[in-house]
């Protein structure tokens, strides 16, 4: 998915501007700066990004996520331009890719009129607005042709609203407001102008998103903490004693420890048949009244919230059996590996030139779009399987990540992307123990030691001490660690 937009003369509706005086939209104006997780002590360029944020009930304004990830700047501008005041970001949820405004200002937004939510279903005539530079409101109609559940950039799965359009190439478009009738049914995410499609985030997504923070305290999205293969094998079936009677059913192959399946009981082996009164397919999907066959994801996640119950109706050896599951989401620092890092600065150490970070997907992301063919394979592996790997710990995954030639470092110069198991005897749950394990050098040497080749190397004490102003000035390092 890219987010250009195609240049194509299409059939548009720009409104007078005597008739849209007031627009029940505003552009958002942001400028970020993400940190370099392969240089974990610096920052990358600036980037400016430019938006329509849609204006909803109580003066809030609505964007997209990525729009405001790593923020150091973000305010609003009138439709036509010229007027601009400070914003802020109120709630973001970059798993959802959704984020709320509120502006500085509580007179910019006080003529404005305000959008209401609405949800649409497949065949529905949807338009997408953009805006001139002059202000005038461009329209952009075309049908929605699917709901279906797709990865989201930065975590997870949700509901996505897709549509077929040809959108012209327009200022402010990172974000564009979706509606139906007059009303918000989604915002634009994604879109491809090869295909002419785009992925909408929907109003289901949007409005679990408002509720969440209507009291002022967010919980975000639930998941279940379960995977599941399809059973459309018989032999799987009659290996999991599945009725004959029984049509439908999954097969449980992961139970997350001390999520919320597993305090509800439900064991690897399982054969999930339904959840509450919805029945649940071969496949893992369920009928919903709008917009077909969709997973189950979509029960846990977005039809419910954090902390409330539901049945799920499991059979174990054939026997059918119903769990009482109460909803729960685990934070990003809770993993092993963090699925994201955003707003927040890389955690990072440097011993003598070794630079040791923790493993995260936002560090392994660093390589592209093809992360999971450029990155280190280790690190790969151990984020893809790091819920069967590390159940019972470490909290965080140690890594060399390279060596900055120094004169502690000589010889060590080639080592990179090994797990660093311990330092001194001291085994590593996370970064936070180096510097303990730094206070009982061996003999006067820090011993290094790694899951594979290779498996030790040792730092003289003292010259490790000697060079670190050297380090810091030849590199020139603001710091040689961060752990907080």
């Amino acid at each position: 998915m890219f987010r250009t937009f195609i240049f194509t003369v299409v059939a548009l509706i720009a409104l007078p501007l005597q008739a849209q005086e007031k627009l029940s939209v505003v552009r958002v104006n942001v400028t970020s700066q993400a940190w370099d997780f392969l240089r974990p002590w610096g920052k990358k360029q600036p980037q400016t990004k430019r938006a329509i944020g849609a204006v909803l009930e109580g003066g809030r304004v609505i964007v997209t996520g990525d729009l405001v990830a790593n923020a150091a700047f973000v305010e609003f501008e009138t439709p036509e331009g010229g007027t601009k005041v400070p914003a802020s970001v109120e709630f973001v949820d970059y798993e959802a890719n959704l984020a709320v405004l509120k502006c500085g200002d509580d007179a910019f937004l006080k003529d404005i009129p305000q959008l209401g939510m609405t949800e649409s279903n497949i065949g529905d005539e949807l338009t997408v607005w953009q805006l001139e530079s002059n202000g005038r409101l461009l329209q952009t109609k075309g049908p929605m042709t699917t709901a279906e559940m797709m990865a989201y950039p930065v975590d997870g799965a949700f509901l996505i609203y897709r549509m077929t359009v040809q959108l012209q190439g327009r200022d402010s478009s990172f974000t564009l407001p979706v509606v139906r009738d007059g009303k918000l049914t989604g915002l634009l995410m994604a879109y491809d102008n090869a295909t002419n499609n785009a992925n909408i985030v929907p109003a289901p997504v949007i409005e679990h998103f408002l509720k969440d923070a209507a009291d002022g305290k967010y919980d975000g999205f639930p998941r279940a903490g379960y995977g599941l293969s399809a059973m459309r094998d018989p032999a799987l079936r009659r290996y999991a004693k599945v009725p004959a009677d029984v049509t439908g059913g999954v097969f449980i192959n992961f139970v997350q420890k001390d999520g919320p399946a597993d305090r509800a009981g439900m064991k690897k082996g399982d054969v999930l048949v339904g959840v509450n009164d919805l029945a649940v397919d071969q496949d893992g999907n369920f009928p919903h009244p709008k917009y077909g066959k969709i997973p189950t994801g979509h029960i846990f996640s977005t039809m419910h919230f954090v902390g409330e119950k539901l049945e799920v109706h499991i059979l174990r050896d054939g026997e059918r059996k119903t769990l009482d599951l109460t909803l729960a989401r685990k934070a990003p620092e809770d993993y092993v590996s963090d699925p994201y890092i955003i707003d927040k600065a890389p955690r990072f150490y440097i011993l003598g030139g070794l630079v040791m970070q923790e493993i995260s997907r936002q560090m392994l992301k660093e390589f592209g779009a093809d992360w999971t063919r450029r990155a280190p394979e280790r690190a790969v592996y151990i984020d893809r399987y790091q819920s069967e790997l590390f159940e019972n710990g470490p909290k965080k995954i140690v890594f060399l990540t390279r060596v900055l030639p120094t004169p502690a470092t000589v010889g060590y110069e080639e080592i990179t992307a090994v797990r660093v198991t311990k330092i001194n005897g001291v085994e590593l749950q996370s970064l936070n123990d180096v510097p303990t394990a730094l206070e009982k050098p061996e003999n006067g040497f820090h011993k290094i030691e790694f899951d594979e080749s290779p498996r030790v190397i040792y730092l003289d004490a003292a010259q490790v001490g000697a060079v670190e102003q050297l380090v810091q000035q030849q590199y020139r390092l603001p710091t040689l660690k961060r752990l907080e």
